[in-house]
């Protein structure tokens, strides 16, 4: 069964001078929707930003364990990456795992299957390691399963548990969730199925943490206290019991407007 503990990592939510603090001071991060939009190629609409967050850093350590086939998607990373001029190393293909997260000027999170994702992460036991590390400064990037793995928990992913991590608890690195790929209701649609809507609604019957509905095309930088939204889609903000509101692209949260109500 999936375990109902109260998240063992980082900080908890409503700790919330810890976590402000290590938002203000250190913790800078790439929350990105999606790894490829329509007609460009991998991280190519993000690319300004992913450059932005890593400055004069030339090199990251790439984390493939969403997909089952860690060679094939450390080179899309590769051929990516390589258009921005940076390189990268995928953790999988270095014999001291510890080492090379102690080590790495950036880390990057891949999209994926989110629960393989962190099953993997917990059975390497790494997660603490990478919050350290982000906690003293280095950039992290995360893009879909990845950008769920910056939250409290995994609980607001869209993917299927095919495989069982031992918790949902995930890298709590911002006090909120974010549920990638967001797609707005269609009213039109004679699809009974539930909206994303409705599923985020589920999630806060049972949950109070703010969920970030993040469309495709968009992110969220995190850097100096400050959530800014960028992209062309914007993003819609879910509180418990409260109408979601429209996250303006191009503007910036300070990172105290995700716990003023909790």
């Amino acid at each position: 069964m999936f375990s109902n503990n109260k998240p063992v990592l980082a900080v908890e939510n409503k700790q919330k001078g810890n976590i402000m603090e290590q938002l203000e001071n250190k913790r800078k991060l790439l929350l990105i929707s999606n790894s490829f939009c329509f007609g460009k190629g991998y991280l190519e609409h993000c690319a300004s930003e992913v450059k932005n967050l890593l400055g004069d850093t030339l090199e990251l350590l790439f984390i493939p364990y969403a997909l089952k086939d860690w060679d094939r998607y450390l080179k899309i990373a590769q051929e990516g990456f390589a258009k921005m001029g940076i390189q990268v190393k995928g953790i999988h293909k270095l014999p001291k795992k510890i080492t090379a997260i102690n080590t790495a000027p950036a880390i990057f999170v891949g999209g994926g299957n989110t629960f393989r994702l962190l099953n993997q992460m917990y059975k390497e036991n790494i997660l603490e390691l990478i919050v350290q590390r982000i906690n003293n400064g280095t950039p992290y990037l995360g893009a879909s399963a990845g950008a769920n793995m910056a939250c409290p928990t995994i609980k607001t992913t869209n993917d299927m548990p095919i495989i069982f991590p031992p918790s949902f608890n995930a890298l709590n690195l911002v006090p909120f969730q974010i549920n990638p790929h967001y797609i707005d209701p269609d009213p039109t649609s004679k699809h009974m199925g539930e909206t994303r809507d409705k599923r985020i609604a589920e999630f806060h019957e049972e949950n109070e943490t703010v969920v970030v509905g993040l469309r495709e095309g968009s992110w969220i930088m995190v850097k100096d206290g400050f959530a800014h939204l960028g992209g062309e889609t914007g993003a819609k903000i879910f509180r418990k019991n409260e109408s979601p509101v429209e996250w303006e692209k191009s503007s910036s949260k300070d990172c105290r407007f995700w716990l003023e109500k909790y």
